[in-house]
Order: C-alpha cells, then structure tokens, then sequence
C-alpha cells in the first residue's frame, strides 16, 4: 500500500524536528488522511546543529501542527502541512569561540554520527515494511518524488525574535506559504519530466512587520517603537534546474524575490540598535566572531561532511570520504589558511544550500531493494557544486528617520508615551541584489539602484523649518539626488531574473553563467552596470583558482612552511563602485540633519564584536628556502577595491541657521550640556548665495594584502626580501581627481540657480599613500618605510573680486559662527556686484586678485627613526587683473618666480607676462625637513 512507502516520510521528518512524539498515534492520524497536533516543542539541539548558525535558541514552540494527505488523489493533490503560530527566540551564543564543538573532537563525532544512524536506519527500514507485489519499483520511486516535490507549506502567524544586551529584534509574518507552480508561475500539480527538467516553486509572505525595540536591565520593553517595516508583502520565485531524473540535487539554484513597496522607518533610539545589527551582520560575514579557540584547527573532513552532509545522505559514507580527502588533497595549502581564519558567514550560507532542495537520508532507505539500481548509478555519479543565484529586487524603497520625544498623556497617572517626528526620508527606486556562486571556489554579488534621493520633512532642533504650513516646494526639501527614476529608465533592474518575462528560464531555455574571471571582468564593466542602473552599482567578486604551480612552497601556508609538493591556490577578490551623475547640497536642514543622525547613531554603550588584536611578533616563525621564496613571490592574493564617481555637483549654502555647537561636542566626544530651545519663526534667506563644486570624476583605488599577518611574518624573517615582496607587505591607496572647479552661484526664489561665477577654473590631482602592516615586526629594520605619501598638483588657480571675496567671507562665517539662529542678511549691493545680470556688461569691470601654481608636488615618509618631508614647486604667480585702456586687461603682477631679473631695471619688465624659459628651467623653491622620531635615537645615530 502508499501508505507504507509515505508515512515513513512525512514521520521522519515531523519526528526530527519535534519532542515527544509518539510514532504509533502519528501513524493512525496520517493513515486517516489528516493529523492534528497541538502545543508542540521543537528541539532546539537539532535545530541548531542542522542550522549551524552562530545563534542559540532559547525557545521554540508551535501552537499547532495540520498535516493533510489527500490519499486517494496522492498522485494529483499536494500533501499540506500547516502550521498556525511558530514562535522561536534566539540569541548570540555565550562562549561562541567554542561553537564548533561538533568537529573538535573528530573521532568522537564520527563515532557518534555512525551510532546514531546506525541505530537509527534499522527502525526506518523496518517502518517501511515490505515491498508490496503490486506496485512497480518505478512507480513507487516516480510516486514519492511527485509527492515531495509538490508538498504545500502554510505558515500562519510566524514570530521570530533575537534578543542581545537590550536589543529586541522581532520579525512576526502573518502568512507565508510556498507552493509548487508551473511554467507561467500559476498553482499548479508539477512534476520532473524527461523533456522539462525543471521544478519551480513560489513563496508568498504576507504582512511582514520588523520591530526594533529597547528592554530595560528586567528584561522588560518600557516604550515601543514605530515598527521598523510594517505589514510588508513580498513573493519569491524558486527555480530548480536537473541534469536528469535521477539526479539527487539541482544543477541550478534560482532564488530571486521581489518586493514592490518597501517603507522602513528608524528613530533616533532605534538608529544604535539598528547600526548594532548591521555590525553583527559584518562580524559573521568577515569571521571575526564564531572562531575557534586558540590552537584548535576544524578538520576539514568533517567541515566537508558537515557542508555536503544533506546532499546524499544515503550515500556510502566510506566513498565519501575517501572522494573529498581526495578533493581537499589539492587544496591543502587553501583549507589550513581557511583554518587559520574563522569560518566566515559565506561558507556557512553555501553549506546551507544543499539542505534547502536535497532529499533526506531516509527516503531511499524507504524504497528498499526496489530503486537499488538507480542507487547504484547515482552513487557512481560525481557530486558537483551546483549553481546558486540569489536575488533581492525592490521596486522602490523608502527609509524614513524619526525624532522621538516623550509625551505625558493628560492625567497625572497615565504613563508616559513616545511621539515620533519624521525629519529625514531616503528614496530610492529599483534597487537590485544579486548573488551568483559555484562552490566556495566562485562568489560574485552584485549590487545597484536606478535612483534615489534625500528629502528633509517637518522640523529639526525646533527649527521648523519644513513645516506643512511653510508651504515650501519639493525641490527645496530635497538635497540630495542621484542617477533616474524608473519612468525613464524602465525595468532594467530586473534584467535575466526570475521577475523578467524575457528571462531564459521564463523562455523555456537554459541560463547561461559566467563562472570565469576574465570574461566576468569583460561582460560586467562599469559602463555595463551604469547602463542597467543608473546611481550605483556595485560588483564584489571573489574567485579561486587552484593551479600547479612549480616549486614546493604555496603562499597560503606562510604560517607553516611545509615543504609539500601542493598545488597553487590562487584567490583573487575585487570590489568595484560606481556612482553616477549625483547632486548634493548641503544646506543648513540638510546638515542638520545629517549630524543629528550621526549623533544618535554615537548614543550607545555596545562594547564592539570584535577587537584588534595586540601585533606580536612571532619568534619561532619558519625561514623558508630560496626556492620556497620564489614560489612565494609567483602570486600573493590581494583585495583590491575600486571606487567610482562620475559627475559629482556638490553646493554649499550659507548657513540659515546654525545649531552646531549642540551636535559637534559630541560627535567629538565631548558632553552635550546645551539644551534644544524652541525656536518657532523661521525666514528662508532668498536669494541664497552658496559655493558650487563640480568634479568630472574621482577615482580611489584600494588595495590590502589577503592574508597580511601570515606574509608580514615571512617576509620580515627574511634577510633581504625583494622589492615585490616588501610592496605587498603595504596597504595602497590612490586618489585621482580630474575636472574639479569651483564657482559662486545664488538660489533665487524660484528655486533657480543663477549662472556660476568662476573662482577655481578646472584642475586635476592626484594622491598616493601606502601604509606597512605590522610595523611592530620590522622594528629592528629601520630602513624600512612604515608610513609613505605622495601629493601631485599640476597646476592650480585661484581668482577673485573684492566682492567675491567677501561673499565667500559671509558664506564661511555663516559656517564658523556657532549659535547663529536667525537668518542672515546678505547686502543686496554685494549680490549684484558679483552676480551680473546675464547678457549686461559692466561699464566699470572690477580688479580681479589671481594666484596660481604649477608643478607641485609633495613626499612624506617615516620610518621607525625618522620622519622626513620633501616637496618642490615648479612656479608661482600672484597678480592682480585690472581694466585697461580699449576694454583691454592690465596685469599688474606682485609676486611671480622662478622669472629672468636682468631688465628688472626697465618699465617693460613690469608690464610684461613672464614665462620661464623652457620646461627645463629650475623649481622655483623645493625643500626637505627631517625629523627624529625618538630623541635616544639622535646620540647613537653618528
């Protein structure tokens, strides 16, 4: 009978996750097609060891538990399991150095794993009774697949909480269900065929709402905060790809989810919490929590059984180890760094990947003898990383930032209330994550928004500024805007994801990937990405490449020096940011604003996650041979990071009102003793002169070796390490600045600006600074540079009236002037002086102060016994532009070298533009200061 083959499944995995449980009840109800189970409690121990996540759970319970199996239609109606309120808390593990515990002891795992299966097989087997005559062996396989393939999962009421020092993270989803669709992603009964070897599959959550929350010292949440998201829907797309009907896992793994309409909302209390969770996110992700403790290594079998442990759980466990040690065997070198660092957040995600699509263990135990042919071909068959897609897409995005101040209701004993005030609101529309990995050994994501802006809303410090009744246009409240709206752009953001109707897979067709860095680096260009975006766009790629390599050392085992005939792992991780055409200004709301978030984001006592360890020199650190160095200096892995702006406009207003000096003391760590007043009246100051920054481009370039500890050890034990050596031992760093100019322009009533007037014509720069890591280990070199930069300036001019000058005075005291409340005047003479009306030439043109240099160009370095700066300037000219006979200039210059002073003497020397004469001619001053770092130093020095 069916019921023979699917009880034991449906049993499995409903006695896996929860306690006390009585097999024979649980039998007769699914016999009668329906179960009911009430006020169940889930083991945590499996949850967590399953899981593997660096979190505990304090608590799990489900309020109850319906199972429908619709046998006389098992082959045409999914099996339905529901669930009406799971409620589990978590919090981060004491100790969670000691969290791998599971493989510290590698024979008392193993030991216990193989008890436990093999204690636990024989029961199932015997469960499973035997096979009856009347059922085909294939019909019996195709049967289970179809029935696990289209079971229906409800989840009413889901509440999950986390809970950290007096944090009270709450997710709480009214409805998810996930369910099996076909071709045009409608409900429906699927099933993998021969000629369509694809499973879909849909999850709808419903009325999602996110709360941050502060509990006091009992545990107790005293005020609730506005819920950080409330009542969001979102669906997810699932599309699984087959190679062939009996594979056991998906060659490709489609996972995107859409949002249409996300409002998060952040208050001043919530700001530090909110920031305190982004930090625990990075912690995990980089490692730097959840590591082992000092001197124990994970054995990376049982890491790999632990990864793969779902994928093929009925498999030889023999075979399996013997075909990753066989794996691993290549990339020795890679695992015993991989052990010297902690476990990162991205190797536990991967290992999780399986677990979400596999079959369990059991269900071939369950077949019997009859599929022991098919287990046989798929037991010869290669276990292969399949491809994993991720992807997040919002069509648009909202995050408002609130103010909240405490209100006493109106009788004396009522308790007290928060009111919340919206001040700052962040918009952004079509934002895209995406995530493509193959194995550990391929990760790229990536990362990008079509547009988005920053709107300032109703008033800040009591400053109302932007009040209702102010009646002030939208284009004054918004001061910051970057890239398109999707109107214009389309829904580029959607490009090949499950969401895209001209997608392969919505097409009938396979996708195609790219898994290789060269054409990675080739397809998804930075003109690529602004071309599908707009504002940002972000691609991190992280690749290895395993190579042999010739000679008998791997730069990954610096720490050891092994001398093993390994092949070479070569890592290679690039982070690459574009920002386009962007508009900034910052006016005094906006900088308000933006320092008064920064403030609440400082009012926290969270001790960090992680601290810098004290840099020790390691005394007993392995010298390497000759040939071992060679191999060494053939590849050392870095980070390099690439940062991209591209049409930056930046103006800075005069101060309206100025409040600083209740924000600055404590950003800097001083104590904010001044309270807000209540200022009610407000005036916008119009016309509203202000300083217009363009930039054409600006591009940082950052790079930082990999594994920086291991290879400073190395390198500074040698006796002369190479020059190529001793660069990757640095942290570099370039900054070039091409196109920038500045000018005063003036915002009228209307919101227009007038036509910029000219101050510093186009320049371009450049900046280079290189830092060692480690110095502590190079102290007995004192040769060797630990802090390098360099300055270059090509040219650079600066020209003024005396009316600019004393605009751009106003502009900078407006600034400088703490405590300045109300609204500035500016003298109406003084604006148009230096605005001319546009097309009106002036009968009486203004002297003109001009400065400019060429040439410049600026060292720094340090070692440990000295600091030394250098620097030289190609030429220097200052003088003044004044109206001359015929509408012609008259230069009058006061300070111009290197020059010719020979007709210093004649009148026509001073009336003349003097250049050097020729590009071989002397700096005009060039300097060089040296000073001791340690006094003792200077006695011994000689």
């Amino acid at each position: 009978m069916l019921e023979s083959y699917v009880t034991p499944i449906l049993m499995s995995y409903v006695n896996r996750y929860i306690k006390n449980l009585k097999p024979s009840d649980l039998q007769l109800s699914l016999w009668g097609g329906d179960v009911v189970l009430s006020k169940l409690e889930l083991k945590l121990d499996v949850l967590e060891q399953e899981l593997k996540l660096p979190f505990t759970f304090l608590s799990g319970h489900i309020h109850e538990l319906r199972i429908h199996v619709p046998w006389t239609k098992l082959g045409s109606e999914p099996v339905v399991i529901t669930i009406n309120t799971m409620e589990c808390i978590l919090k981060l593990k004491d100790g969670i150095q000691d969290d791998h515990e599971s493989c510290g002891s590698n024979s008392t795992n193993r030991s216990s794993t193989e008890n436990a299966k093999s204690s636990v097989k024989p029961r199932r087997i015997h469960q499973a009774a035997p096979t009856d005559p009347d059922l085909p062996p294939g019909y019996v396989q195709s049967l289970i697949r179809r029935v696990v393939n289209n079971v229906n999962i409800v989840i009413n009421n889901l509440i999950l909480k986390y809970v950290e020092d007096d944090i009270v993270l709450s997710v709480n989803i009214t409805s998810a269900e996930c369910y099996t669709v076909g071709e045009l992603w409608d409900r429906a009964f699927m099933d993998i065929s021969a000629t369509d070897l694809v499973l879909r599959k849909v999850i709808n959550f419903s009325d999602c709402t996110v709360c941050l929350d502060k509990r006091n010292a009992s545990g107790k949440i005293e005020f609730y905060q506005d819920p950080l998201l409330y009542k969001c829907s979102f669906r997810t797309r699932l599309h699984f790809t087959y190679d062939n009907l009996n594979s056991k896992m998906p060659s490709i793994i489609k996972i995107h989810t859409l949002v249409e309409s996300l409002k998060l909302s952040i208050t001043d209390q919530q700001l530090p919490m909110f920031i305190r969770i982004m930090q625990l996110g990075i912690a995990l992700y980089y490692g730097e929590i959840g590591s082992f403790k000092d001197g124990e290594i994970e054995d990376p079998i049982c890491h790999s059984k632990d990864m793969l442990g779902n994928i093929a759980g009925a498999e030889d466990e023999a075979r399996i180890d013997m075909q990753y040690a066989a794996q691993y065997k290549g990339q020795d070198s890679y695992l015993q760094q991989v052990d010297e660092q902690p476990q990162g957040w991205v190797s536990w995600a991967w290992s999780f990947v399986p677990a979400i699509v596999s079959y369990d263990d059991s269900e071939e135990d369950y077949l019997g003898s009859d599929s022991a042919s098919t287990m046989h071909q798929q037991k010869a068959q290669t276990l292969k990383d399949p491809i994993v897609s991720v992807g997040f897409y919002c069509t648009k995005a909202t995050v408002t930032f609130k103010i909240t101040e405490m209100q006493a209701e109106s009788s004396y004993y009522s308790p007290q209330k928060v009111k919340s005030k919206e001040v700052l609101c962040w918009e952004q529309e079509g934002t895209t994550i995406e995530a493509l990995m193959m194995g550990e050994p391929f990760f790229d994501c990536q990362i990008g928004f079509v547009g988005c802006r920053a709107m300032c809303l109703k008033a800040i410090m009591g400053v109302k500024d932007f009040e209702e009744n102010m009646s002030r246009s939208e284009s004054e409240a918004c001061f910051f805007i970057c890239g398109d709206n999707l109107s214009a752009k389309g829904l580029t953001y959607l490009t090949n994801s499950l969401f895209d109707y001209r997608s392969p897979e919505n097409n009938g067709t396979r996708a195609d990937f790219i898994l290789d860095e060269a054409h990675h680096k080739e397809t998804y260009t930075e003109i690529a990405g602004m071309q599908r975006f707009g504002a940002f766009y972000m691609d991190y790629l992280y690749t290895v490449e395993n190579t042999s390599g010739k000679g008998s050392a791997n730069q990954q085992d610096l720490s050891s020096g092994k001398n093993e005939d390994l092949g070479t792992v070569q890592e290679k991780s690039t982070k690459s940011l574009v920002i386009g055409p962007l508009d900034f200004r910052l006016n005094s709301s906006a900088v308000h604003r933006i320092l008064k978030m920064i403030v609440c984001a400082f009012e926290h006592e969270y001790e960090p996650y992680s601290r810098l360890k004290p840099e020790i020199k390691d005394e007993n650190a392995v010298v390497l041979k000759p040939e071992e160095v060679t191999s060494l200096e053939e590849y050392i892995p870095t980070r390099h990071t690439s940062v991209t702006l591209l049409k930056c406009t930046c103006t800075i207003f005069m101060a309206e009102f100025n409040l600083l000096d209740r924000l600055l003391p404590v950003i800097l760590g001083e104590k904010n003793s001044s309270s807000f007043m209540n200022i009610s009246n407000f005036q916008s100051l119009r016309p509203l002169p202000s300083i217009q920054i363009l930039v054409d481009k600006i591009n940082l370039e950052h790079s930082v070796p990999m594994y920086a500890e291991q290879l400073v050890h190395v390198v500074s034990s040698l006796t002369q390490p190479s020059d190529n050596l001793l660069h990757y031992c640095y942290v570099h760093c370039y900054l070039k600045i091409f196109g920038c100019q500045a000018g005063l322009t003036s915002l009228d009533c209307s919101g227009s600006y007038c036509l910029s007037v000219p101050i510093i014509p186009s320049f371009s720069t450049a900046l280079y600074g290189k830092l060692l890591k480690l110095p502590t280990c190079w102290t007995k070199r004192s040769h060797i540079v630990t802090t390098e930069g360099i300055f270059e300036l090509p040219n650079l001019t600066i020209q003024a009236t005396r009316a600019q000058t004393l605009l751009l005075q106003a502009i900078y005291q407006s600034w400088s002037h703490i405590g300045n409340v109300s609204s500035l005047t500016v003298n109406e003479g003084l604006m148009n002086e230096v605005f001319q009306t546009i097309g009106v030439k002036s009968k009486n043109p203004l002297p003109t102060l001009e400065g400019s240099i060429q040439n410049l160009e600026l060292k720094y370095c340090s070692t440990s016994l000295v600091k030394c700066a250098s620097g030289t300037m190609g030429s220097i000219k200052i003088c003044a532009k004044a109206p001359g006979d015929n509408g012609r200039e008259k230069l009058v210059p006061l300070l111009q070298g290197p020059s010719d002073t020979k007709d210093l003497h004649g009148t026509k020397w001073l009336n003349e533009s003097r250049k050097p004469e020729s590009l071989l001619a002397p700096d005009f001053i060039a300097f060089t200061i040296q000073v001791p770092q340690y006094m003792n130093y200077c006695h011994n020095s000689g």
